[in-house]
């Protein structure tokens, strides 16, 4: 993943990316060889309702911190060190030796997300550093071989999260910065930047058999409801005698898709492969002002960077990610939200205890949030956000009226009754009609200063 600020390289791949997900938004839902809209809509219908996600993205960078050499890489988000440090792959392998995360508890972590009100979770499984968080057959550099640790945590958190009723998901890197038949875009004498790679001289067909064995292995031995590719900029160039070396193109792209189809026509895959493909978009960092006709997922930080970085305290307020969440759900989306563990296989407690807090908002809310679809309104309420389901609507107030009148606009059909979502006695509301549009009178006071639902019953 790629932190979405102002520096650098890192505005150019956010800008890549946007490209790349607008143009894919003019796409038809790519649903794979043979595969007709009603099986892609049985595939989806679970991901459509479940509504937010829990994102982990870990490795051996997590062991730097955003650290090389004991001082801070400039521009680095914790999973991009290898490249925004300019660090040589021998020099930055040796990090597996360090990784020995002695802390983590799968149980425990998906205990958290289960607690956070998340239906699903997506694991870090290969980064673009290439350092492979499975048990793989393609190469020794993976947690289970090249470790003291010598577990594979993919494993252990495919089974805790299944235990807790959460669907797993898998992260794939295209690009990788380690593997051989992927160069450097700039070697640079020992001081190169990877992003973005060019496949080397006959590397490309090479490239995609150790992709299909990876892929072939996870989902043989963990089964995932989601297969996320992510960077699959790999640039075209020339050798210096003139050959031309065809970067990731539209036959890559189709080739990896149709081949996990195959093994698998239930798995869900997301449009990061490029060229058309995908089940759903990503934008990141991001919400989009409307929405997509697509199935789509925004992914976020919680901070400012997605793999583990000490420096980085910029914690985003529960506030902001609960109102984040009803903001895209309002939308049709889907809300994947990440976690940085450290080293020691330790979820940072601020990110821990926003997660715990936006469980207890779902806990008393969640039916305004699963299995909603997006607003029926044109408008976009100046006091809150609005999700639906048949026959229902759910008022998500953020500035409560100090007047105690709620005033919806846009609504034409009947409401046959209105009451306060975290009301356990569900008392009614009065409801009148104006110029002005529906009128809901509501307590002057808020009973929850983030997000205070108010059901309409409309049939």
């Amino acid at each position: 993943m790629k932190i979405c600020r102002p520096a650098g390289g890192i505005l150019v791949v956010f800008l890549l990316m946007v490209v790349a997900v607008t143009a894919s938004a003019k796409t038809p839902e790519s649903t794979g060889p043979g595969k007709t809209l009603a099986q892609a809509n049985a595939r989806m219908a679970w991901w459509r309702a479940a509504k937010f996600g829990i994102f982990i993205h870990w490795g051996i960078y997590s062991v730097a911190a955003g650290l090389w050499e004991g001082k801070p890489v400039a521009h680095s988000s914790g999973e991009w060190i290898m490249t925004k440090g300019h660090i040589p792959r021998e020099a930055y392998a040796k990090l597996a030796k360090q990784f020995d995360p002695v802390d983590f508890d799968a149980d425990r972590w998906a205990s958290l997300f289960k607690e956070a009100g998340a239906s699903y979770v997506v694991f870090t499984t290969m980064h673009h550093d290439g350092f492979c968080m499975f048990k793989t057959s393609a190469t020794r550099y993976n947690v289970v071989d090249d470790t003291p640790w010598h577990k594979d945590p993919t494993a252990l958190l495919a089974q805790a999260c299944r235990a807790q009723g959460l669907r797993f998901g898998t992260y794939y890197s295209v690009q990788n910065w380690y593997n051989p038949d992927q160069m450097p875009d700039a070697p640079d004498n020992g001081h190169p930047t990877y992003f973005p790679t060019h496949f080397a001289p006959d590397g490309a067909a090479r490239y995609l058999r150790y992709m299909k064995t990876q892929l072939s292995e996870l989902i043989a031995q963990y089964h995932p409801s989601v297969l996320w590719f992510d960077n699959s900029i790999i640039k075209p160039w020339k050798t210096p005698d003139g050959q031309e070396i065809a970067g990731w193109d539209a036959t890559d792209a189709h080739a990896i898709f149709d081949y996990v189809r195959a093994l698998d026509p239930n798995v869900i895959i997301n449009n990061r492969l490029g060229h058309g493909t995908g089940d759903y978009l990503t934008p990141e960092q991001r919400i989009p002002a409307h929405g997509f006709t697509r199935p789509w997922e925004t992914c976020m930080t919680i901070n400012w960077t997605w793999g583990y970085k000490q420096d980085d305290k910029h914690w985003k307020s529960t506030e902001t990610l609960l109102r984040d969440l009803v903001d895209i759900v309002s939308k049709g989306g889907n809300f994947l939200l990440n976690v940085g563990p450290d080293g020691k296989g330790v979820i940072p407690q601020p990110e821990v205890d926003r997660l715990r807090e936006m469980g207890k908002w779902l806990k008393v809310n969640g039916d305004s949030i699963y299995g909603t679809t997006r607003s029926p309104l044109d408008n976009v309420p100046a006091w809150g956000r609005v999700t639906a389901k048949p026959g229902r609507l759910f008022l998500h107030v953020f500035a409560w009226p100090a007047n105690g009148k709620l005033i919806l606009t846009g609504w034409k059909g009947p409401i046959k009754r209105a009451y306060l979502l975290g009301d356990a006695k569900r008392a009614a509301l009065d409801v009148t009609q104006s110029n002005d549009g529906n009128i809901v009178r509501v307590p002057k006071t808020t009973p929850d200063a983030i997000d205070t639902v108010v059901v309409l019953d409309t049939r």
